[in-house]
């Protein structure tokens, strides 16, 4: 087994960070944010923070991965040290724990999916009525047998490292996933009434642009589909070559991710409104009201097993980039081998994840996670980046591979506009009740 330490090439690393930012906010969250705080009009603040949240966010963590060659724990201590000041890995702690919360959840929804694939090869989607059918696999202990899989499957990659395992994994599903989900959208486009879906998603309704609560869902929006955490992407940049420019990549990764959101928007509701349904967020979306519009279409269930294809796809690589930062912690700091840290973080996930099966825990839990936990450890990093760490050891690693070097004002809005657009992130999310 390749367990070796970088990507083999700015493709496989742009593809494994698309992979790991692209999620169930991308399809079950995006397209109902669109419709719901005013079409095209909300792409415009949504656009402008996924640039900055992108250039500033994803910039910093890639940078400081890779100046510290280490995941968070590490890499905190590391930004620490340059001030000759201690601390850092009790903080770089937080945001691991959050990455770890995050995979025992997520572990379980990609096992839902693999469930309902399962079920569009066999037909059985189609034989029972989809809400009947989602409660079965939501109880305690419903779909265990799926959730051991799944993280067998992430398990399996892991194991094979870097080159051989998250890269080549990335090469093929990232890929295969913007394929098939463009074949859906070229398929939804003939249906009758899928007019209604685009005007939906694409009129825009100029007066939200006047209230507040569109900007704050666009930038919540923005922040956790770019899976800013404090942890993850820095896990990755850690992997990355010191030739790469680590702004154009960071750039790059956002722009396919928001692609990813929008393709999924041209097929789920287009597809809602073809059929009348109620194009409602969260796993209701994904679970109920798409096998009943399958259902209802020509070649339905083949077009049901390229949706869940497309949807496990993007469910594994996210849960390989949560698993990997906890596998490369569990490595350095508990002094384990590569194959003994994968199998062991890999047992954690899954033996507490078998206990919050049960949707209404389950739901708690990521609550929990996604509101607390997770923007908090992006906080972190992001004051450790821009405010902890020198600044210019920080300018040289960021200028390392770029041909021309980056404007001084460049980090001046990291520090004085993205960290305190994170702080906003975490505590507008506490107030809400969740924004991302």
């Amino acid at each position: 087994m390749n367990n070796q330490k970088t990507f083999s090439s700015r493709l496989g690393f742009v593809l494994a960070s698309v992979g790991s930012a692209v999620g169930m906010g991308n399809i079950w969250l995006f397209p109902y944010r669109v419709g719901q705080y005013g079409g095209a009009a909300f792409l415009i603040p949504y656009f402008i923070f996924v640039a900055l949240f992108g250039a500033l966010g994803l910039s910093g963590e890639f940078g400081l991965g890779r100046l510290a060659k280490s995941g968070p724990i590490e890499a905190y201590r590391h930004a620490f040290s340059t001030r000759k000041k201690s601390g850092g890995r009790f903080l770089g702690a937080i945001p691991l724990v959050g990455s770890l919360g995050i995979a025992i959840g997520y572990a379980i929804i990609v096992g839902w999916v693999a469930r309902f694939l399962f079920g569009s090869f066999t037909g059985d989607i189609f034989k029972a009525e989809p809400s009947a059918y989602f409660s079965q696999i939501t109880g305690s202990f419903g779909s265990f047998k799926w959730h051991i899989l799944v993280i067998a499957i992430t398990v399996c990659v892991l194991l094979f490292g870097i080159l051989k395992g998250i890269e080549r994994l990335s090469k093929i599903m990232m890929p295969a996933f913007f394929i098939l989900f463009l074949v859906l959208a070229v398929r939804v486009a003939f249906l009758p009434g899928a007019h209604a879906g685009y005007e939906y998603l694409l009129v825009p309704k100029w007066e939200f642009l006047l209230k507040p609560i569109t900007w704050i869902m666009a930038m919540g929006q923005a922040f956790f589909s770019l899976s800013i955490t404090g942890s993850g992407m820095i896990i990755y940049g850690s992997y990355l070559s010191k030739k790469e420019d680590v702004v154009k990549v960071a750039v790059t990764t956002s722009l396919l991710d928001t692609c990813a959101a929008l393709l999924s928007s041209f097929v789920i509701i287009p597809a809602v409104f073809a059929f009348g349904m109620d194009p409602m967020s969260g796993p209701p979306l994904m679970f109920i009201t798409m096998p009943k519009i399958f259902a209802a279409m020509p070649w339905g269930s083949l077009f049901a097993v390229l949706f869940f294809v497309s949807v496990f796809f993007a469910g594994i690589t996210s849960l390989v980039n949560m698993l990997e930062v906890c596998t490369a912690a569990a490595q350095t700091q508990l002094k384990l081998s590569r194959t003994v840290s994968t199998l062991f973080v890999g047992a954690l996930t899954l033996g507490i994840g078998l206990f919050l099966e049960s949707e209404p825990l389950l739901g708690t839990w990521m609550d929990w996670i996604t509101i607390y936990i997770v923007p908090l450890g992006a906080v972190l990093g992001a004051i450790v980046i821009y405010w902890v760490l020198d600044s210019s050891c920080f300018a040289k690693e960021l200028n390392s591979g770029r041909k021309q070097l980056l404007p001084n004002w460049f980090f001046k809005v990291g520090k004085f506009v993205y960290v305190p657009l994170a702080v906003i992130v975490l505590c507008l999310g506490i107030f809400l009740g969740g924004i991302g």
